[in-house]
């Protein structure tokens, strides 16, 4: 069976390549037309794992946007908005192609996504805090420990929930690398822009963090009060 029969043989599966987490993202519809439409057309030699290391590689570019941005001219931060395009392309399709071609490694991929996540963000904070320069260095380490907050709120939520959730409410990662291009293109027409809506996202992050942080502590006590009652129960029976 050749390779690239594979993909019209998954397609009938096409519908259940989000089955393994929940979105509640803004554009989750839109995003999800486009990641269906687009995992049909990636040639059969690309793998996951390529789309992983192209994901990797648009951090990379936006690592380069803020350096060339500081040393040589502002007008490459544009190059930041090609490397979350980018990033977007890689991050989102390396699970979602596997899930279509039938070929997914749950563990495995989870693992890997979460690792390159974290390494990329690390990526873009160093690039954030050569491109803001002295005096502005805790706002790149801020956005940097709330991003990291997020996505330890969203592991713990996937062990006691057992469903996985990559999204704060309305706002997802396609959400955050939109506002982040925004912010890129205004910083280019309006110097000074990045430090102002730097603070204002960072301010958000901390609230809504706040927040996700609350309704897992409910959800952690929800899922020891019914273990605590199951635990009751089976003594109860044994005692009998």
């Amino acid at each position: 069976m050749t390779a690239s029969k594979k993909p019209k043989e998954a397609q009938g599966k096409g519908k259940d390549i989000f089955k393994d987490r929940k979105r509640t993202n803004l554009l989750k519809r839109v995003e999800q037309r486009a990641i269906s439409y687009l995992v049909t057309k990636v040639p059969p030699f690309i793998t996951p794992n390529m789309l992983t290391i192209i994901g990797f590689i648009g951090g990379v570019l936006v690592l380069g946007g803020f350096l060339a941005a500081h040393y040589v001219d502002r007008s490459y931060l544009l190059l930041g908005v090609l490397g979350l395009l980018v990033n977007w392309f890689g991050d989102s399709l390396d699970g979602r192609i596997a899930y279509y071609r039938n070929i997914p490694r749950k563990w495995y991929g989870f693992s890997l996504d979460i690792i390159t996540d974290w390494i990329n963000t690390v990526i873009m904070g160093v690039g954030f805090i050569v491109y803001l320069g002295e005096g502005y260095e805790l706002l790149s380490f801020f956005f940097v420990a709330l991003y990291g907050w997020a996505m330890i709120i969203a592991l713990l939520r996937y062990k006691i929930t057992d469903k996985y959730t990559i999204d704060a409410g309305a706002v997802g990662p396609t959400e955050i690398r939109i506002i982040i291009s925004c912010i890129f293109i205004l910083e280019v027409l309006l110097p000074g822009t990045v430090n102002i809506f730097s603070a204002v996202v960072v301010v958000i992050l901390f609230v809504v963090n706040i927040v996700d942080t609350q309704k897992l502590l409910r959800l952690g006590d929800a899922r020891d009060i019914a273990e605590k009652a199951v635990k009751n129960s089976l003594v109860d029976d044994q005692e009998k």
